[in-house]
């Protein structure tokens, strides 16, 4: 009997590339250099031969004009984003947030007693939830109104936030009385605390998409941590003008360590803290379309 011979994998020529690459960034924003073909093949390889596809230039086709072709848009960024994360990431800045932020916005909230802050890009939960539990652990915020929103591109990333269960790589930088007290053992994981879900609402939203980002509301702090390296400088600032809006008057933005306004906007104000420069919209600020906010 003959062995069956396999076929070989579709490869991805520089055309094709050129098309998926300039789709990704037409929908979601997306910069990706020339050297990024490798990673295009490697990660959506299994994609085309999923769908019984020719080629590259044919799932292109069936990404542009298909009637299923934008869920499998989601599909494809979903594979090519990068999704390192776990709980109390870049612990320097949360410092920053816990000691100096929040005691600050507690006094400025006192009176309507509502805290709002969104986690744009927040892969599968972890910051979010790990924001949740500074907001708890300070004992400023007893009796408030408290609600962080986590938002990701990625539908696969939001589904895992909702679900809430996390392995142990998730916890390499997690205080063992932490994990005790607002973590459950599960078959599968650890499962997070119902008072954390009941702070934290996880939703899909592209952050190049304006309209939808109203869904978010105004809020007091916006964490967004290494999600602009993935922009180019256009994007950056459509993203950035996004953040502007929906962060009220004297309401904080806080990018990633090797992230900055430098080039991409004039409207923030920069606050030293003391271990972390954050940015700050102004006290009175006026709304791109002319309104004070």
């Amino acid at each position: 009997m003959t062995p069956s011979r396999l076929l070989p994998h579709a490869q991805l020529g520089t055309e094709e590339f050129r098309l998926l690459r300039d789709l990704i960034y037409e929908h979601a924003g997306l910069h990706y250099d020339d050297d990024a073909m490798f990673l295009f093949e490697r990660r959506l390889v299994d994609r085309v031969e999923a769908l019984g596809l020719d080629d590259f230039y044919t799932y292109y086709k069936y990404l542009r004009f298909d009637p299923r072709g934008p869920g499998e848009l989601e599909e494809a960024i979903e594979r090519l984003t990068t999704k390192e994360t776990y709980f109390f990431r870049q612990e320097y800045q949360l410092r920053a947030f816990r000691d100096q932020l929040l005691p600050e916005l507690a006094q400025t909230n006192a009176a309507r007693k509502r805290l709002g802050i969104w986690s744009a890009g927040c892969a599968t939960g972890e910051e979010a939830y790990t924001i949740a539990i500074l907001l708890l652990e300070s004992g400023l915020f007893r009796n408030w109104d408290l609600k962080v929103v986590g938002s990701d591109i990625c539908r696969g990333s939001v589904a895992a936030a909702r679900r809430g269960i996390y392995r142990e790589a998730a916890f390499r930088t997690t205080q063992h009385e932490i994990r005790a007290q607002y973590f459950a053992n599960v078959g599968e994981g650890a499962e997070v605390a119902p008072e954390l879900k009941k702070i934290c609402h996880f939703g899909q939203l592209n952050l190049m998409d304006g309209a939808r980002a109203l869904m978010v509301g105004q809020v007091d702090v916006i964490f967004c941590r290494n999600v602009l390296i993935y922009f180019d400088m256009k994007s950056r600032r459509r993203v950035i003008d996004g953040f502007y809006e929906r962060l009220v008057p004297g309401g904080y933005l806080l990018l990633g360590h090797s992230e900055s306004l430098l080039n991409v906007s004039t409207a923030f104000e920069l606050v030293h803290l003391r271990e972390d420069l954050v940015y700050r919209k102004p006290l009175g600020a006026w709304r791109f379309n002319g309104q004070r906010t």
